[in-house]
């Protein structure tokens, strides 16, 4: 994949979709089940720094989200398979950027952990199908209880807002 293709297929999917960056995202991408909505977590960085280059990362978490997406919902995949044809794809991508897909996936590898451990800001149309197919019980307790939380802030918000 040239840069330019990838440049063509993000910027495609940016004018069907919205990133939002906003997010504690298990993981650290996902969508929303509409789709519509491409999350990034809030407390991955931007870019990193490979070769004395900076290389910004979320157009191949874009990529790869977009085609897992996709995958799922128009050809009806399972997630693994899906996730793992976005893989190749996002490696591709990375590839055909002039980056090294070992230090790409170490910088993300970091990220991952951290990601997982902290659940404090989920949006509310996060598809967790990818969780459920992983089987991660624990990350979807404790995303189903963040919810529940947040829905609770929601309701008391909209309570006190009638208020005045």
């Amino acid at each position: 994949m040239s840069g330019a293709m990838l440049k063509a297929a993000v910027d495609a999917i940016l004018a069907s979709t919205r990133l939002d960056r906003a997010h504690d995202i298990p993981y650290l991408a996902g969508y929303s089940r509409d789709g519509k909505t491409i999350y990034i977590d809030k407390d991955l960085p931007r870019s990193f720094s490979a070769g004395g280059t900076r290389v910004v990362v979320d157009r191949f978490l874009i990529l790869h989200e977009a085609v897992e997406k996709a995958l799922l919902d128009r050809l009806g995949l399972h997630y693994q398979h899906a996730h793992q044809i976005a893989l190749r794809a996002e490696q591709a991508a990375v590839r055909a950027a002039g980056v090294s897909w070992r230090q790409y996936d170490r910088f993300m590898a970091r990220y991952i952990k951290e990601a997982d451990d902290v659940i404090d800001r989920l949006p509310p149309d996060l598809d967790i199908k990818p969780y459920r197919d992983e089987h991660d019980v624990e990350l979807l307790k404790r995303m189903r209880a963040e919810a529940n939380r947040d829905r609770k802030r929601r309701s008391s918000a909209h309570v006190r807002s009638k208020r005045k």
